[in-house]
């Protein structure tokens, strides 16, 4: 069997719920499954964003989430997921109106193709350009 998708980036939230909701919003990604997890928990998610994919869930104390925890606040980020977009400046609208902290502005970059990043409601670090380098 073989996968349009190979890298899948794994997230935790303290508001999986909210962040699923302001994901969709804010980037433009899609729902293709949401297990709750009860008590307001999100168990696990996938969203989609044309050919690709993360994976998130509510931050919890389970094997997994030893390794893998929400950014504290006022911490770097140690990883940024970068997304192809085929307009910058209207995502880059978008993503202000729904509140994402802004820490690059749309600029074009000297090795072509233009490029925004900031942070979601929890401070992981996005960026999203229209160089794709698979092109």
């Amino acid at each position: 069997m073989q996968t349009t998708i190979n890298v899948i980036p794994a997230l935790r939230y303290r508001d999986a719920e909210t962040a699923i909701e302001w994901l969709c919003e804010a980037f433009g990604f899609t729902e293709h499954l949401v297990v709750p997890g009860g008590a307001g928990m999100i168990a696990h998610a996938q969203l989609t964003y044309k050919n690709g994919m993360i994976m998130l869930g509510s931050a919890r104390d389970d094997d997994f989430g030893r390794l893998v925890a929400p950014i504290e606040k006022g911490k770097p980020a140690t990883v940024g997921i970068h997304l192809v977009v085929k307009d910058v400046d209207a995502h880059h609208a978008q993503a202000l109106k729904s509140g994402a902290e802004i820490v690059t502005p749309p600029e074009d970059q000297d090795y072509g193709g233009r490029f925004y990043s900031c942070r979601d409601l929890e401070g992981n670090v996005w960026s999203f350009g229209t160089y794709d380098p698979m092109a």
